[in-house]
């Protein structure tokens, strides 16, 4: 069993070319430490606050955690500083989150559970952010029912039909 891996790294811009956002590049002997086959989900902290994050890969090799500008507020880090973190294999790589409001809907909705429960994991961790990253409640609950609504019909829950 993996060990929690302590380090420092660099936080840099980076991701994907679409999605501007901030990464901290894992080193290897971390990687190595934290086993094989590699975890695809890792969990710890970043400067002290939990984290849960995937490992992407990086072109040419080694993997990266791509961090949001709300997670590098709640850390109180910027591009270009050092950055304590801690992390550990996922115990849970699959199990997905979901809002309150999200949670409501689909108990309301079973049809739309269904459809959820079909979707890949990250698109699951994709819809759940998506309504709990709205900062009011009526936008979040406007959400969950939109998203609903679109898988009970058998709809791509992020296009509008």
């Amino acid at each position: 069993m993996a060990v929690v891996q302590v380090f420092e790294a660099r936080l840099e811009h980076g991701g994907p070319s679409f999605m501007p956002t901030q990464i901290v590049v894992v080193p290897p002997l971390v990687l190595a430490a934290l086993g094989q086959p590699l975890p695809r989900r890792v969990v710890g902290t970043l400067n002290g606050c939990a984290i849960r994050r995937g490992l992407l890969p990086l072109p040419g090799g080694g993997r990266y955690l791509m961090l949001n500008k709300d997670m590098c507020r709640e850390a109180g880090v910027q591009v270009g500083q050092l950055v304590s973190l801690t992390l550990a294999p996922d115990p849970e790589p699959d199990r997905v989150d979901l809002p309150e409001e999200l949670a409501e809907a689909f108990e309301a909705w079973p049809e739309a559970l269904a459809g959820f429960q079909q979707l890949s994991g990250s698109m699951q961790r994709a819809i759940a952010a998506h309504v709990a990253t709205a900062k009011q409640p009526e936008t979040r609950a406007r959400r969950a029912v939109e998203f609903t609504e679109r898988l009970a019909r058998g709809a791509h829950p992020f296009r509008k039909l």
